[in-house]
């Protein structure tokens, strides 16, 4: 097989231009790679073809006009222009099943197309969270119908993405990548491609199958150790102890090569990846007849947290002598992240209708989410205006913080007496909550010092989480 990686300036295609493969592809074209973005919906090439950018990334929309004025980019949904190309990335999305397995029909659909096209010596290379195994178990089975051979005619790689929604286009330029290959030649081919394109460290591991569980590894290592700071915050608040103190100190201790980093705990937690990831994980041990219990604990855990902060809130205005099933709530950030627009799986959502199957009347406001999208999601319209949306309110629920909504005036705000402060994700300092205290407001924050609230059960909002080894409904 000719290497790849023996192209100084290689072409690149993109399948899937969503969110990871928009970035990557950005990134590329805009440092002087000839790139083209392949992806089967024509409204979102249309939609790009036209200057608009749906996905809130800083600096992508920005890089991406960038590499299209000079030519460097071209996004279509004509998945001939693969053949064009001389590596292949495959970004699709690869969401699971109600018992975790991978719902690969985006996978395989996204391989059959690469195999029409397909020609010797170009790389493929997979990005998408898989089960391990699933590379060389069914990737590498349907490119093949090219009549080609992986590893004789094309190389085949795995290099997980790892990026965050918020810092993705700084992230693709620093982060270190992971690569497997199915041979030493894919892996050699994989490694001097995103060292010759990016720049950036490559960390070549021994097969597919120790790439695709680095992914894994990431994913449930963040959800379990977000899970643990959202029991620790429960926990503190049996003693009146504010859970941010006690992560502070706690994370000063040396362990192993760095620190204990205890997370934080919020609303809940959300995303494509940290919802699925672990139930991946669960899901492929268990059909090896392993069971994986820190994955399903962890997302257990977090799943709860939504119902948890909606009886938090019911729980502080009736000790405020209010009626929940009367209260006018105002949800300020509907995003599942501070500082985006994205709903997929956002744990407000869960918030939202607890507090509404009590009778509360909630109005939602975030700037920064696609109002169609808000109101398919949530079954009711975004309030467009701040004032508007806190106009007499009992509670003001901070779910995600915003930048809109750091240098809020608390003190103009047309609320109602004694008006409660939910902070689900704002994290204020103590000097912040004091403030608020002094203006006539209550807080009241998760793990901040107050007591534990009962169970949903008691106040009606029982919508219990899966059992360990269950999956949510």
């Amino acid at each position: 097989m000719r290497a790849v990686s023996d192209h100084q300036d290689p072409s690149v295609a993109v399948l899937g231009f969503g969110y990871v493969g928009s970035c990557i592809a950005a990134t590329l074209a805009d440092r002087g790679f000839d790139v083209v973005g392949v992806d089967a919906n024509p409204e979102l090439v249309e939609e790009f073809e036209r200057g608009h950018c749906r996905f809130q990334e800083a600096g992508l929309a920005e890089a991406i006009g960038r590499a299209k004025a000079t030519g460097k980019l071209r996004i279509t949904t004509d998945t001939s222009e693969i053949g064009t190309a001389d590596v292949v990335l495959i970004t699709v999305g690869t969401p699971v099943l109600d018992d975790g397995s991978l719902a690969d029909a985006q996978l395989r659909g996204a391989c059959l197309e690469v195999s029409k096209y397909l020609r010797e010596g170009q790389l493929v290379v997979l990005k998408s969270t898989v089960p391990p195994g699933t590379t060389r178990s069914v990737v590498r089975p349907l490119l093949e119908q090219s009549g080609l051979t992986a590893g004789a005619d094309f190389g085949l790689a795995f290099t997980p993405e790892r990026l965050a929604e918020g810092t993705a286009m700084k992230e693709v330029q620093t982060l270190p990548i992971v690569a497997g290959g199915l041979d030493e030649i894919s892996t050699q081919a994989v490694t001097r491609f995103w060292s010759r394109t990016l720049g950036v460290e490559v960390i070549p591991l021994d097969s597919l199958e120790a790439a695709e569980v680095v992914k894994l590894a990431n994913n449930w290592w963040i959800d379990l150790n977000i899970a643990l700071a959202n029991e620790l915050a429960k926990f503190c608040a049996l003693y009146g102890v504010d859970v941010l103190d006690v992560v502070r100190a706690a994370n000063t201790i040396t362990k192993g090569n760095g620190r204990v980093n205890i997370l934080l705990p919020s609303v809940g937690v959300g995303g494509s990846c940290l919802t699925k990831d672990p139930w991946m994980v669960w899901s492929a041990a268990r059909r090896q007849g392993v069971e994986i219990r820190t994955a399903a604990a962890g997302r257990d855990v977090n799943a709860a947290m939504p119902e948890y902060t909606a009886q938090l809130a019911v729980n502080t205005l009736t000790g405020l002598g209010k009626d929940p099933s009367r209260a006018k709530v105002a949800v300020l950030g509907l995003a599942f992240k501070n500082n985006t627009g994205d709903l997929r799986s956002t744990p407000t959502l869960g918030v939202i209708e607890a507090l509404r199957r009590i009778g509360a009347d909630v109005r939602i406001h975030d700037p920064l989410v696609d109002p169609g999208l808000a109101e398919q999601m949530f079954g009711f319209a975004l309030t467009e205006n701040l004032d508007d949306a806190v106009r007499d309110a009992d509670c003001i629920a901070v779910l995600a913080l915003h930048r809109d909504f750091e240098d809020i005036d608390f003190a103009t705000l047309p609320v109602g007496e004694s008006c409660l402060v939910l902070d689900g994700r704002a994290y204020y300092a103590k000097e912040k909550i004091e403030t608020l205290r002094d203006l006539g407001y209550v807080y009241q924050g998760i793990g901040r010092g107050s007591a534990l609230a009962p169970t949903a059960a008691s106040a009606g909002l029982d919508h219990g989480s899966p059992r360990q080894g269950e999956l949510a409904a």
